[in-house]
């Protein structure tokens, strides 16, 4: 059976800068300033659904025309709406970002949704969200009542629960939730808060050996951890596979899409049961295909996947698990 994919989370319009010069943050700087979708949650849930899995995701969206263009554009790309629910105002935030002239972020602002809302909706919902789908994917920095709500309705149906974090807010103050994850995904400035040590810039069996020390001593089921440009480590503690997956030489527009982009690719690996060391191996070229774009997901996915060899392999294996 193929997964569905309920994917719990936020919705955002994004405003981003692109300098055309050597960034100066104390001067003016002449550049491009464009608006996108965004939110991590509505990137994951198109992404998945350029992946070609079927996807529900659940937020909230302002009762107003942007609001509407998000669900129209959503519907687009074939995620299912049933689960959006419109409400007056703040149901949707806003992120502010400046790029350098390399792409890479050099600042931003957010201001978050009020998800009081979203939860209200969980509380009205939950259940039948997870009767729904086969596999979660939860922003696990949105509250801690939304988490918890969300990780023990999909515990007692016994459904799968991937996370990604948000500001770390939630939990580094509940670090108990991600033992509720089959696999979290996050980059190494968060892994270092985590695991209370730095590694960024550690020779990669250093930051495989912490990785693994901490997965272990926190009773994590796997973790993976996203070093930029250098690529990403991972860890699964019930088959022992531990790694690094370098990244692919890639023409950079905007990385600011490239940890959604990342986790994306890789929880289509883990919900078509594939390992963790092949599921990076999806991640990371959804991510370098993704950086290509100013936008913060890449439309040319489903072409980018007939193209390439991997994913060709894997759509051979997946037909013939169905039949």
């Amino acid at each position: 059976m193929k997964p569905k994919i309920a994917v719990i989370g936020t919705t955002f319009m994004d405003c981003k800068g692109f300098s055309k010069h050597q960034y100066d943050p104390y001067g003016r700087n002449l550049g491009d300033i464009r608006f996108f979708h965004g939110g991590v949650g509505r990137n994951v849930a198109e992404n998945l659904a350029y992946l070609g899995l079927s996807t529900f995701f659940v937020s909230t969206v302002d009762n107003s025309a942007l609001g509407k263009e998000v669900i129209s554009r959503l519907q687009r790309t074939k995620v299912n709406t049933e689960y959006l629910t419109f409400v007056d105002e703040k149901g949707m935030g806003m992120w502010l970002a400046i790029l350098d002239q390399k792409g890479d972020l050099a600042g931003s602002i957010s201001q978050m949704p009020d998800l009081k809302l979203l939860e209200k909706h969980i509380v009205e919902k939950g259940s039948r969200i997870m009767e729904t789908c086969s596999h979660v994917v939860l922003e696990l920095d949105l509250n801690r009542n939304i988490s918890y709500q969300v990780v023990e309705i999909a515990q007692s149906q016994g459904k799968p629960v991937y996370g990604i974090p948000g500001n770390l807010e939630v939990i580094l103050g509940n670090p108990e939730l991600l033992l509720f994850t089959d696999c979290f995904i996050c980059n190494e400035i968060e892994a270092a808060k985590l695991i209370g040590k730095e590694i960024s810039g550690q020779d990669m069996t250093v930051i495989q050996e912490e990785l693994k020390s901490f997965v272990g001593k926190a009773k994590l089921r796997a973790m993976v951890v996203t070093l930029g440009d250098r690529g990403a480590v991972y860890y699964d503690s019930k088959t022992g596979e531990i790694g690094y997956q370098p990244a692919l030489p890639t023409r950079v527009v905007d990385t600011s899409g490239a940890g959604d982009a990342f986790f994306s690719g890789t929880v289509m690996g883990l919900t078509c049961n594939r390992p963790l060391s092949e599921a990076v191996t999806y991640g990371t070229k959804v991510a370098s295909w993704t950086i290509q774009m100013a936008e913060n997901t890449c439309s040319a996915i489903p072409e980018m996947m007939r193209k390439d060899e991997h994913f060709k392999a894997l759509a051979k294996i997946l037909d013939k698990a169905v039949i």
